[in-house]
């Protein structure tokens, strides 16, 4: 729980993006770099990663917000701000995407309860550690991810 003035809040979002066109370009270098500056916007916006992987196409992230903070709003400044300091690091970057975009417009953002919470962050981290535990090829899209919530985490957010 954290506490505001005049009210208390657990707020927590598990939130995934994908590059433009699914490209495996957060590889070598880019993926340290972009953890190290979705650090820095998280200290620059006052929100918490609580976990956090990122994969040659897309992102985790598990955040701890204030109330004050819309959803979409914070996914727009994340990816802006990430976008932009990413290019300006990686200049190459633009070689392999056309259109000067690196992220999808689209991103799933799934709200976590403290019962799911310790799974969700499990999940995240074990991301490149293990290849796709379940059947057929791990979550390419952001419906299967949905639907991944919805099967394995949506028994813990039942009778709430």
């Amino acid at each position: 729980m954290s506490y505001g003035r005049g009210y208390v809040y657990s707020l927590q979002y598990h939130i995934v993006w994908c590059t433009k066109y699914r490209r495996n370009v957060l590889t070598t270098g880019v993926d340290d770099d972009c953890k190290r500056l979705l650090t820095d916007l998280a200290e620059e916006y006052c929100f918490r990663i609580l976990a956090m992987e990122v994969m040659p196409d897309h992102v985790h992230v598990l955040i701890d917000a204030k109330p004050q903070f819309y959803i979409s709003d914070m996914v727009k400044i994340i990816k802006g701000s990430l976008a932009r300091r990413l290019f300006l690091l990686h200049p190459e970057l633009k070689k392999k995407l056309w259109g000067g975009h690196l992220w999808n417009p689209s991103y799933c953002a799934v709200t976590v309860s403290d019962r799911s919470r310790e799974q969700v962050e499990k999940y995240i981290e074990s991301q490149k550690e293990k290849a796709w535990g379940g059947k057929g090829r791990p979550p390419r899209d952001l419906e299967r991810l949905q639907r991944y919530h919805r099967e394995v985490l949506g028994a813990d957010h039942s009778g709430e």
